[in-house]
């Protein structure tokens, strides 16, 4: 029955609870921790791609007092068709504050636009990255991505068992992509893990249509996702002119992200 499933969508419409602030966010933690950022070279199918670490520039505490560090969760970040933009990285820099260690691949360094599986052995290789660090629980990874890297989300997370969790922000379900290859919503069944899907109402790309319409497939598969729409947002509003945007929109939108990852990969 389909009627609770759109009382739903009606209710993520009309949230909103108040106003938020830059300096209030240090992720759902509220950790706050020192990072440190730099670029590693990732091997792909005999190709070397840049890709920006951020990490916490600290070891976690001691467990139970036994002298053993504690690890950190990992998060594969995928940008937009507009490639790793200023704003992709500050992303990863406070994801890294609030206990993540992240890494971004330039998946459009040889192509700007690749084939599918290109851009899926490039996230194997970023997850093997995150699985070998030391300071990473390679039991805790997830996935994010943004425009195109919403698409690959939403395409690969029923596909790769390293990833626990994705945030999936104004993705393409219903699209074969550059390609015109495979659609995410065909890869419905295939979904294990949680999803949290981000999208505006004036998204003219990937009309909000399609999203509700994508969810309502994932509520009848019995596949758990959460989605937040946010009303009047066009098409890639967390990043403006390459810069993390801080409109209300943007800043509530990321304490979302950092909340369904500090739920799906730190409990």
């Amino acid at each position: 029955m389909k009627f609770p499933v759109i009382i739903l969508m009606i209710a993520a419409l009309l949230s909103a609870a108040g106003c938020a602030d830059k300096t209030d966010y240090n992720g759902a933690a509220g950790e706050g921790l020192p990072v440190e950022s730099f670029t590693v070279d990732i091997m792909s199918d005999n190709l070397t791609y840049p890709a920006y670490v951020a990490a916490p520039a600290q070891p976690g505490g001691e467990i139970d007092g036994e002298g053993k560090m504690a690890v950190y969760p990992g998060i594969a970040m995928i940008h937009s068709f507009n490639g790793l933009e200023p704003g992709y990285r500050d992303l990863a820099d406070r994801l890294a504050a609030s206990g993540y260690v992240v890494i971004a691949p330039e998946w459009q360094t040889f192509e700007r636009a690749p084939l599918d599986g290109v851009v899926e052995g490039l996230l194997m290789a970023s997850a093997a990255y995150l699985m070998d660090r030391d300071d990473v629980d390679g039991t805790r990874l997830g996935l994010t991505g943004f425009c195109a890297g919403g698409r690959y989300t939403m395409l690969f997370l029923p596909q790769m068992d390293e990833f626990r969790s994705g945030v999936a922000w104004y993705g393409f379900p219903y699209s074969g992509g550059f390609n015109d290859e495979a659609h995410p919503a065909d890869l419905i069944d295939d979904l294990d893990a949680p999803i949290l899907i981000i999208h505006g109402t004036k998204d003219v790309p990937s009309p909000i249509s399609g999203i509700y319409e994508y969810t309502i497939a994932l509520d009848a598969a019995g596949k758990y996702f959460e989605l937040k729409v946010y009303q009047g947002e066009p098409h890639g509003f967390m990043i403006t002119g390459g810069e993390r945007s801080e409109s209300f929109a943007a800043l509530d939108a990321e304490e979302e992200m950092a909340r369904f990852f500090d739920r799906t990969l730190k409990g």
